[in-house]
């Protein structure tokens, strides 16, 4: 059965965290499975207001008892890896282990957030960052020591104690183009696909099989999540393979429209 999560853009009125914790429990309490939101340091005018994603997310937390929550996606080539170990254990442990991170390359398109702030533009090489802070989170969880230099990180003996609430690891996400090798490899060492810009329905079909040929051990639980606009019916890709719907909501969007799609409920609630 596929699950529904509230998808959210922490821009303009979505940049209070007591308003998206107030939409979060609401989702919960009308049968919502999961309130994931944006990463984004800035986006385009006219939006001005932007929100934190963890601090959000901790409000989130707080103010529901079922929902999963997790940022979709943040992009780890512009966070360091150590930061990100402590902010997922942390936040694993005080939603009690609803949390499931979502990460991808992250891009320049739509507000420049990587070029003016001098990040890595090269998408390559925010691939090789990518993956060698996958890397560091896993052997993060654990709670053994850390012991990493890569091209790009090093982590020299750090221990990071506690271990998160969800064992073995947190459940992770790799965001991606179906059309991309890269990404879809990735994705299939991992727990989930989050493709980006679907088109039909056949095509999560060819997703489906084509990362569930990837995948070493088919028997995990895995997840594929689409993001649709909220006036496109989810139920055809539900039938190929789709696990949660994330109904995509226009950066900038008023209030009342987020409480709009709030109300008319979870995908399957009237497919019986």
């Amino acid at each position: 059965m596929m699950r529904s999560a509230l998808w959210l853009p922490l821009f303009d009125d979505l940049a209070v965290p007591q308003v998206v914790a107030r939409l979060a429990a609401d989702a919960e309490a009308a049968g919502w499975d999961g309130c994931f939101v944006w990463d984004q340091l800035l986006w385009r005018a006219p939006v001005r207001g932007v929100a934190d994603p963890w601090i959000t997310l901790a409000a989130i937390a707080t103010a529901t008892e079922r929902l999963r929550i997790g940022p979709m996606v943040t992009p780890l080539p512009r966070r360091r890896p150590t930061k990100v170990a402590r902010e997922t254990v942390t936040l694993d442990r005080l939603s009690r282990g609803r949390l499931t991170l979502g990460v991808g390359l992250g891009g320049d398109r739509f507000a420049g957030e990587l070029s003016k702030t001098g990040e890595e533009l090269d998408d390559r090489r925010r691939g090789q960052m990518l993956d060698e802070s996958l890397d560091i989170l896993n052997a993060a969880w654990t709670g053994r020591p850390v012991h990493h230099e890569g091209e790009h990180y090093v982590v020299d003996g750090i221990e990071f104690w506690p271990r998160p609430a969800q064992q073995p690891r947190i459940p992770i996400w790799a965001a991606g183009f179906p059309g991309n090798a890269r990404p879809m490899r990735r994705a299939a060492r991992l727990d989930g696909f989050f493709p980006a810009n679907l088109e039909h329905p056949d095509q999560l079909a060819e997703v489906v099989a084509t990362i569930t040929d990837l995948r070493t051990d088919r028997t995990a639980a895995y997840d594929f999540a689409v993001g649709l606009p909220y006036d496109v019916d989810p139920l055809p890709y539900a039938a190929r393979g789709a696990t949660w719907w994330l109904p995509e909501i226009p950066p900038g969007a008023p209030l009342e429209t987020v409480r709009g799609i709030l109300r008319d409920g979870p995908a399957m609630a009237g497919a019986a």
